[in-house]
């Protein structure tokens, strides 16, 4: 069996699972984010009086942070009494951060756990060796009621990166050259696993931004074996009651692919689809007029800091605005301590509260008819970000900045 199928084996009690079974399983983290309060209506639907393991559920109101209008603030105010009500400890108030962040700060993410929550980018969790994966409001409420939750296992892909990447490549660099080369259908219920001489070498950061991208592929889940970086990032942040499975030796993948890094120059996801990829070098020169550093995708200190780098002692341009969106609570409190929230403030960007901000189109950098962002967020939709008419590039945390920079999109190598 694969690692992923040990996880489900585990979650669903029995000693093997194979592809395609369908099985109940235990629910380790269930997370529901401020979009979803009609988890707790559901909840309520199906009779549900008390919530089965409340010690397991989380509410973060990360979209919607802080609220924007009336009806965001009646959501939190709702969400907010039902925790109450429930005994749920966890609630994740609106100055913490996106989820996914949040999950990873506090040591929730770790090898063998199976995490639930209303957000499709819980793919992200697969950096730590767990299963991640995405609901909606029905299937939450059934957790909520039950603790459990069914799934499918999924037919499992492995991705082998080998290479040493050139200046300016980054892990978004390299999961949006993979996306544009299979699809955004590819790995529709699929699972994807990540392995090879890249990713060994790559920070908890970048693998997390890798596994983050793969539910633009369609995956179910994400995952890359735990090794000596996974367990010096859970001993820093105080994780220890944790399961890692391997997989064995004799287990046949649904499909493997193999690419060289170092081959690979920086990308861009061009409108209106993440997987309508290019190199970034015909699209040099396209103006913009908002630049989008954060999220889930591209928020954590090492996005501030390459950002930092490219910006120290400069400004930005001045027909283009520059929002910073630091992914959590921890990263904007690591961007004052090590002077890079200084540096960017003063470079004129714009620093905007923890969460996801306007990468979803709700509130706070949301673009005109006719303007064109370049983002390290994860979707590049028509309205994602705001109207319709508007035009979202999706690039790495460093194309970001030097495209603010330069006020159009620039390549990053030359400030680097």
């Amino acid at each position: 069996m694969h690692a992923i199928e040990k996880i489900l084996a585990n979650g669903f009690g029995l000693p093997e699972v194979h592809t395609g079974q369908i099985a109940n399983s235990r629910v380790d983290l269930a997370g529901i984010n401020d979009l979803y309060l009609q988890s707790v209506y559901s909840f309520r639907e199906m009779d549900g009086a008390r919530v089965a393991v409340p010690e397991n559920v989380y509410v973060f109101l990360d979209h919607y942070a802080p609220a924007s209008s009336i009806q965001q603030a009646q959501n939190h105010k709702e969400f907010r009494a039902f925790c109450r009500e429930q005994g749920i400890e966890g609630l994740i108030d609106t100055h913490e951060g996106v989820c996914h962040q949040v999950v990873a700060d506090k040591g929730l993410a770790t090898p063998g756990k199976i995490i639930v929550i209303t957000d499709s980018h819980t793919t992200t969790h697969g950096a730590f060796g767990a299963f991640g994966t995405g609901v909606g409001a029905t299937d939450m409420a059934t957790i909520l009621r039950t603790g459990k939750l069914w799934f499918k296992v999924p037919e499992i892909m492995k991705i082998t990166l080998e290479g040493i990447p050139k200046k300016g490549v980054y892990a978004k660099d390299v999961i949006l050259h993979i996306i544009g080369e299979l699809g955004a259908d590819y790995g529709i219920y699929r699972a994807v696993e990540f392995t090879g001489s890249y990713v060994d070498n790559l920070s908890v950061s970048e693998r997390m931004c890798l596994c983050n991208m793969t539910t633009e592929m369609g995956a179910q889940t994400a995952y890359i074996q735990p090794d000596q970086i996974t367990f010096d990032h859970l001993e820093k942040v105080g994780a220890t009651d944790y399961t890692v499975y391997t997989t064995d030796d004799d287990f046949e993948y649904w499909a493997e692919h193999t690419y060289d890094v170092a081959t690979m120059e920086p990308q861009v996801a061009v409108p209106f689809s993440v997987d309508n990829v290019e190199d970034i070098t015909p699209n040099l020169g396209t103006k913009v007029q908002q630049a989008y550093l954060g999220t889930c995708t591209g928020g954590r200190i090492e996005d501030l800091a390459v950002a930092a780098k490219i910006l120290g002692g400069k400004k930005i341009h001045p027909d283009t605005r520059l929002l910073i969106v630091p992914a959590s609570q921890q990263v904007l409190l690591q961007a004052i301590e090590l002077g890079y929230m200084t540096t960017l403030v003063e470079a004129n960007a714009t620093f905007v509260t923890p969460g996801c901000a306007s990468c979803l189109g709700t509130h706070q950098g949301l673009l005109a008819s006719g303007e064109v962002c370049i983002t390290s967020s994860n979707r590049n939709f028509p309205g994602r970000m705001g109207h319709t008419a508007g035009k979202i590039y999706l690039a790495s945390p460093a194309a970001v900045a030097a495209s603010a920079l330069e006020g159009k999109i620039a390549d990053p190598r030359r400030y680097l």
